[in-house]
């Protein structure tokens, strides 16, 4: 039975998270040839543009750049990376192509849609008037200029960062080497091969699941499970993980008669953080740490594995690559159907959104695992929350973003 007392004693959630990533075991920086780096690095150090884009001012539009109010005769052209060499005089212009430098003397663009032609003269189609100074013209320096900052230290070097890097003159850019992570999944119920199972155990899936989640942010991820629940067993996969920077384990951090993670890391020499988080799924959550190491135990529940493993331990593995906002973010969505109050812990309902609306999963269980296949995201109902109409907006956390 839960109750004030019991809730005083557990952190909340993001008391838990900030004493984490207060932990966060960060890599030596390296660098790393742009078009070489991998997903999910983030940038270690603000990088400030070697370059100014665009170079000058150029044209923003295929057509003819002008001087003066027309009729003109056209004197040559310019063309992306090859500009006109000369300057022009009133009533001259030339020919221009999309990110061609506009020559000299010339201030705006008349598109070639409203341009009538005959021979080398150049006038306004009928109905067309002069274009206003600077039209279609994308002036020097507008995207960003020399000595600017134009990456922020700690941010997420997707596809955009990195085209922005070489844009600015970077060829190399200063990330962190990945955690070194191991897995460890542990239990007597537990099943290696699922085609091997009898009535009395259960594949173990928790290693793969949680070894998925955290391969993308890594690359790789050593697995030391599945292991019986026996001392000697624990202390011979705990061997295994002395190099690893980070270490997850999944099932036995209870206090239960069989549940020995607790006993076995301190035997290995490792020191608790803390334990029990306000939340539900994922109450009996384990944070510990042995030197530089980070231990995080999660639940054996599936479910519960699964949420704690999104809200923990990929935040720590962003963190320890050194991302500047390694928590996931909620977005708010209409509730497709009521939703019931909520008591002392906190609960992250999985949930189904088709982007316009979300509703809960076919089932909450923690060991439901066809209902966690079939959610997308994680609905965020804080504790001691109203019941919630349906309509109205709730954070949602989605999955595949996480």
């Amino acid at each position: 039975m839960e109750g004030p007392g019991l809730m005083a004693a557990m952190l909340t959630l993001e008391e838990a998270q900030e004493r984490l990533l207060a932990l966060a075991p960060l890599g030596t920086v390296e660098q790393v040839a742009v078009d070489e780096i991998p997903p999910w690095r983030y940038l270690a150090g603000d990088r400030q543009a070697l370059r100014t884009q665009p170079p000058a001012n150029l044209s923003a539009m295929d057509g003819y750049a002008i001087c003066g109010a027309g009729p003109w005769r056209k004197v040559g052209e310019s063309r992306a990376g090859t500009p006109f060499a000369g300057t022009l005089e009133p009533g001259q212009c030339t020919r221009i192509s999309t990110g061609a430098h506009m020559p000299r003397g010339a201030d705006r663009v008349l598109i070639q849609e409203n341009a009538a032609l005959d021979g080398d003269h150049v006038r306004l189609a009928d109905g067309e008037a002069l274009p206003e100074p600077q039209r279609h013209v994308r002036p020097r320096g507008f995207d960003f200029t020399e000595g600017g900052i134009v990456l922020a230290s700690g941010v997420r070097l997707g596809p955009a960062q990195l085209a922005l890097a070489l844009a600015s003159g970077h060829g190399r850019l200063s990330v962190r080497r990945p955690p070194r992570i191991a897995v460890l999944d542990s239990g007597d119920e537990l099943a290696r091969d699922p085609a091997e199972c009898g009535p009395d155990l259960i594949p173990a899936s928790n290693g793969a699941m949680i070894s998925a989640m955290l391969r993308p942010l890594v690359g790789e991820v050593t697995r030391l499970g599945p292991v019986p629940d026996d001392e000697a067993a624990l202390a011979q996969a705990l061997a295994k993980a002395e190099d690893c920077d980070i270490l997850i384990t999944s099932g036995g951090a209870s206090v239960g008669d069989h549940d020995l993670i607790q006993h076995a890391l301190t035997e290995w020499g490792a020191d608790l953080a803390f334990w029990k988080v306000a939340i539900k799924p994922g109450k009996p959550l384990m944070v510990a740490t042995r030197g530089e190491q980070v231990i995080v135990g999660l639940p054996g529940n599936p479910v519960s594995s699964f949420v704690t493993c999104f809200l923990f331990a990929l935040p720590l593995v962003r963190a320890a690559l050194g991302a500047a906002d390694p928590l996931p973010l909620p977005q708010h969505v209409p509730a497709g159907e009521d939703l019931p109050e909520v008591g002392l812990r906190r609960e992250f309902l999985r949930g189904v959104s088709d982007g316009k609306t979300v509703r809960r999963a076919s089932s909450q269980d923690s060991s439901a695992l066809l209902a966690l296949a079939s959610a997308n995201c994680l609905i965020d109902r804080g504790a001691y929350s109203a019941a919630t109409s349906k309509g109205d907006k709730v954070p949602v956390y989605y999955l595949q973003n996480g």
